[in-house]
């Protein structure tokens, strides 16, 4: 046994020396080397496209090289959640967006059930074949305006009184965060409609009347809600809408059609997707409307010759809901149009199986080439990468807890008191004075969120009611009375009593797109009615216009001392305490010109005949 460990000592000692166990050695030793490099510097990747280090357009490319044509045009699509047959769908047709429509929301409508919902759809998306995350968008237009609880900022029309794109900019990051909390990282917003025609139901979406409006503030919205990186998880990617023309519609009606040669095209409606581009949207959404009897969806001139070419757009195009439907022909024609036309995300919202076929079908017949399918994947891809969706594709937790801060809500307060227009104060009935003891507040816009918040609101339409967490106008005066002044409230204005003044806060309930639409912009005989009882008491009158758009005065104009044009101020009441009470002096200007009466509308700023009743950029102060 001893002689035995003897010779396998001898050769132990030449064991060195055996040039093979030698090579053995070294290529351990390279291998543990580079195990030791990869664990500093991060894990080694086969596929381009998944290694965060490679440029977007190498990724963007090596990803496309990997597609079969299906995967490509499931990229194309864009569903409704509420049409998803069932959740393995995404992964089984590779789909490449959902969204949430207006009131289209999860079974319990609480941030964290948005963000458990959104992330079990993403978990889907990555179990496709080559796991492409999924890009979930949403009209958050005001604020994350479908999610209970979350902040509602004013609609455009007030932020384009406040002539502060750094507040709007400010606005929009708030929303941003709020947004991101849910696990959405895409909004289509801002709306930068140039609205000339204020019987339009969205009139209220978009900044103003005049181009330079637009301008100023879709590139201050842009640069909010995109932050400075956009793989930032709280990032959401811009949408400006709807292009082209959509505010300047004959007669104001709502999908319409923009009667208008391309200079003056040009002239108004462009300027703010210039600026929006240059301040680096990564998607547009195109227009219902028309451009002289051609419907926007199908024009390859604006979309792809202007849009893509002449402007340098790099993003993707999204159509509108169903918009594609509204082009003549069948579903297979409508494709076709479309995607020739430009539109790289169709937003269906039904129907994905059969527009994956059909899409399919027309390749192959070569009435749509795959170069166009190519470009239009490529346009959704990079957006998804910069977002940073393949490395970090769920809601990041720490941002929901943020939704409906006090720190979002106080944004939202300066936006409320920045946007407010005083037209009239006679006899300084305001601000309200120090000697004054009790204040009779009345109309039906006073105590209710619904209505002050507006359209796109929790639903589609918004609704009057308590309809989320806020604080209504009424409240914020009794608050803001605190103990010394009485404040007493009746909705007729019937029971004023001895009131030192009287506030009436009147006009329209919620609206969205369509619905919207009126050819009658006077105040409904309700609030005349509650103003006229407020004046039959011989109190000091001022009137709170709670409205989309300006509608017509006529007598009520001599039935009180003062008039602020509140718009649709959102959940924060108090910035309008703020205003009636002096602790803000009111520095907001009319965006619109406000018409006298019907028979003036249309009525812009620059037109060879221009008498409203209130200039474009009228506002008094203290």
């Amino acid at each position: 046994m001893y002689g035995s460990f003897k010779r396998n000592d001898q050769k132990c000692r030449y064991f060195w020396l055996n040039p093979i166990y030698v090579c053995l050695l070294i290529g351990l030793y390279f291998l543990a080397a580079s195990c030791t490099k990869e664990a500093s510097t991060g894990p080694r990747y086969t596929e381009i496209y998944k290694n965060p280090r490679r440029s977007i357009e190498e990724r963007v490319t090596d990803l496309l090289a990997r597609m079969t044509l299906a995967e490509k045009i499931g990229q194309m699509i864009q569903i409704d959640r509420g049409f998803l047959q069932n959740e393995v769908d995404i992964q089984t047709y590779g789909i490449g967006s959902i969204l949430s429509g207006g009131g289209s929301v999860p079974a319990v409508n609480q941030p964290s059930a948005w963000a458990d919902m959104v992330d079990r759809f993403q978990i889907q998306a990555l179990n496709s074949r080559l796991g492409i995350p999924l890009l979930y968008g949403i009209d958050a237009v005001h604020g994350h305006n479908n999610v209970y609880g979350a902040v509602i900022f004013p609609h455009n029309i007030g932020l384009g009184c406040t002539r502060n794109p750094d507040l709007v900019q400010r606005a929009a990051r708030a929303t941003a965060e709020e947004v991101a909390g849910t696990g959405i990282r895409w909004t289509f917003s801002p709306c930068i409609a140039v609205v000339r025609d204020e019987r339009w139901g969205r009139t209220y979406e978009g900044f103003g009347e005049t181009p330079e409006l637009a301008e100023m503030m879709a590139a201050a919205a842009v640069t909010g809600y995109q932050g400075g990186d956009l793989a930032d998880n709280s990032a959401i990617l811009a949408c400006p809408k709807h292009f082209l023309g959509d505010g300047g519609t004959t007669g104001g009606h709502d999908q319409g059609n923009t009667e208008a040669d391309e200079t003056t095209m040009r002239r108004i409606h462009l300027p703010g997707y210039i600026a929006a581009i240059n301040a680096g949207a990564g998607s547009i959404m195109a227009s219902y409307s028309s451009w002289n009897g051609e419907k926007m969806h199908g024009n390859s001139y604006w979309l792809t010759t202007v849009l893509k070419d002449e402007l340098g757009f790099n993003g993707f195009l999204v159509s509108d809901w169903s918009g594609i439907d509204q082009l003549p022909g069948d579903f297979g024609s409508d494709i076709e149009t479309a995607v020739n036309a430009g539109i790289d995300m169709i937003m269906l919202p039904q129907r994905y199986q059969e527009f994956l076929a059909t899409t399919l079908q027309l390749v192959n017949q070569g009435k749509i080439s795959e170069l166009r399918i190519d470009d239009a994947v490529s346009r959704i891809l990079r957006q998804k990468f910069a977002l940073g969706l393949f490395e970090n594709p769920f809601a990041d937790r720490s941002l929901t807890a943020g939704i409906g801060s006090q720190t979002h809500r106080d944004i939202a307060r300066e936006c409320v008191r920045q946007s407010l227009v005083l037209l009239k104060n006679d006899n300084q009935v305001l601000p309200v004075s120090h000697q004054v003891r009790h204040i009779h507040v009345a109309g039906k816009n006073a105590d209710d969120i619904g209505n002050q918040c507006g359209g796109w609101t929790i639903s589609w339409q918004g609704s009057s009611g308590a309809i989320t967490p806020g604080t209504t106008i009424l409240e914020a005066i009794q608050q803001r009375a605190g103990d010394s002044i009485q404040v007493t409230y009746s909705q007729d204005g019937l029971d004023a009593g001895t009131a030192d003044i009287a506030i009436a806060v009147i006009g329209e309930t919620p609206y969205a797109e369509g619905v919207g639409d009126r050819s009658d912009l006077n105040f409904s005989q309700q609030d005349i009615t509650t103003v006229i009882n407020l004046r039959s008491a011989g109190i000091p009158t001022v009137v709170v216009i709670v409205s989309g758009r300006p509608l017509i005065l006529d007598n009520l104009i001599l039935l009180c001392d003062g008039i602020v044009a509140a718009w649709l101020p959102g959940t924060e009441g108090a910035g309008v305490a703020d205003v009636l009470f002096g602790d803000y002096a009111p520095t907001g200007k009319l965006s619109h010109s406000w018409p006298g009466s019907m028979d003036q509308i249309p009525v812009n700023v620059g037109d060879a005949e221009y008498e409203p009743l209130y200039e474009y950029g009228y506002g008094l102060t203290y």
